[in-house]
């Protein structure tokens, strides 16, 4: 399968498509078409996403068709995602626990030993 081109050589900005041309009879379709955001995935997460999709998202399933480790997995998983431009919930729940932690700090309603302590995940 040809792979889409979808950033810049030259500044790595996203490309858009701006034609369309039929091989067989040379009908043209000028416009300003978003890239497909599946085009931008290697190989090995194409991969991964159609084992993923094939085993209705049990990541066991994944693992042991890989031969990996759920945590290698679960990492795969969250790298396709990132790529993809998700941020996995259990980071985005560990950024904002974080963030309150800082804003309590900031705000002079914990000590910075409480805060460390907190961060390092104590009650």
């Amino acid at each position: 399968m040809k792979r889409s081109l979808t950033k810049c050589p030259v500044c790595g900005d996203r490309l858009k498509i701006t034609e369309y041309r039929c091989t067989t009879c040379g009908t043209v379709i000028r416009g300003s078409f978003e890239v497909c955001e599946f085009c931008a995935l290697g190989e090995e997460q194409l991969d991964f996403l159609r084992l993923f999709l094939k085993s209705r998202g049990n990541l066991s399933v994944v693992a042991k068709a890989l031969g990996i480790s759920h945590p290698t997995a679960r990492q795969k998983l969250n790298n396709l995602l990132y790529s993809l431009g998700y941020e996995p919930e259990e980071e985005e729940e560990k950024r904002i626990k974080r963030q309150e932690i800082l804003d309590l700090l900031e705000s002079g309603e914990i000590s910075p030993d409480e805060a460390l302590k907190l961060l390092k995940g104590g009650k």
